[in-house]
């Protein structure tokens, strides 16, 4: 597929302006857009005939399409996928936006990061009238003390206490022959490195210390630290926690039968939570927002959904978790993406 700057460069200034109006005017209305219509509102004098000319080029070029036997056209995704790259000029917050989202974040300190997370998804929802998610690390909070507790032979519970108070268990496999000597050993070397960091940080001190020989342990010892670090690793699954608010927001002003059948499928897409988390994850690397359109992800290839997200950082500059919107493809992303990178933005702020 060609990248956005080489499609845009073989339209001219009167197909850029045309298709700008017709995305524009479908994502206000919902409806396909006729000739007519476009020649009222185009900021050029141009005839309904020489609008459908340059439609029909359009169309071969696949950026928008007919529904049915109508005789206006709407943006495909391939064309709303070269607008919000391209053409959409996106404006900054309302000043009430601004206020709102900074009431409900920023005057938020001293609550618990997961209160936080919860409010901020739910804030973005009903600000954007679509479905807020937020993906982060369970354990967000910095570590104060870990703790092995033996189960039965060949399997302890690891004990994960935050400075927040929070605390996690999770189930982790001995190495064979272990005495319960080691269990205590391995916790005083894990509490001497861990208080104050997070699992991400203590993570990859340990790592590095058990790589390079520096930490002075016997063998078994060793394997229930690395059994604690795998288990710490987890799946996707196991260390992301998602939230997800407002899908009802999904169903406002839905008519049409196949809207219905849309936002069902979406619904069903959102119960499947290790394909939105692993998507979600694919945000984690870029440091700024990110917008998913459609079949661009498997999750949403049925849905028709769109997914706007901006990633969130702790005091050492780590990205922690992505914050952001699910709603129709059709959805004001000029005015949803400001919103998305700003509440990021106070998350990590207050994070810091």
């Amino acid at each position: 597929m060609k990248d956005v700057t080489s499609e845009l460069a073989e339209l001219s200034e009167r197909s850029r302006t045309i298709l700008r109006q017709i995305v524009e005017t479908y994502l206000a209305t919902g409806e396909p857009v006729g000739s007519r219509n476009l020649s009222r509102v185009l900021p050029m004098t141009l005839s309904p005939a020489s609008i459908r000319n340059v439609m029909s080029d359009l169309e071969q070029l696949g950026l928008i399409a007919a529904p049915h036997t109508s005789a206006g056209r709407f943006p495909t995704q391939l064309g709303l996928r070269l607008f919000v790259d391209g053409l959409l000029e996106i404006g900054d917050l309302a000043a009430k936006e601004r206020r709102q989202i900074e009431a409900h974040i920023a005057g938020k300190h001293g609550t618990s990061v997961d209160m936080v997370l919860k409010q901020a998804s739910e804030l973005i929802s009903g600000l954007s009238h679509c479905a807020g998610v937020v993906l982060a690390e369970q354990q967000v909070a910095r570590l104060k003390h870990i703790e092995f507790v033996l189960l039965e032979p060949g399997k302890a519970l690891v004990v994960l206490v935050g400075e927040d108070q929070a605390i996690e268990n999770r189930i982790i496999s001995l190495p064979e022959g272990l005495p319960p000597s080691s269990l205590i050993e391995a916790a005083n070397y894990l509490n001497t490195r861990v208080r104050g960091a997070t699992i991400a940080e203590a993570r990859s001190t340990i790592e590095t210390e058990l790589a390079s020989s520096k930490a002075e342990l016997d063998e078994l010892t060793q394997k229930v630290i690395q059994a604690g670090l795998a288990e710490w690793s987890g799946s996707l699954d196991d260390r992301k926690s998602l939230i997800v608010r407002g899908q009802a927001n999904l169903l406002k002003d839905v008519t049409a039968q196949e809207d219905l059948e849309r936002i069902r499928q979406l619904f069903d897409d959102l119960e499947r939570k290790r394909d939105l988390v692993q998507l979600l994850g694919l945000s984690e690397d870029a440091d700024g927002v990110r917008i998913f359109i459609g079949s661009e992800n498997k999750l949403f290839s049925l849905s028709g959904s769109s997914l706007i997200v901006a990633p969130f950082h702790d005091d050492t500059r780590q990205i922690v978790g992505v914050l952001g919107v699910i709603g129709p493809t059709r959805i004001n992303y000029a005015r949803i993406i400001p919103m998305v990178d700003y509440t990021a933005k106070l998350v990590s702020r207050l994070l810091t």
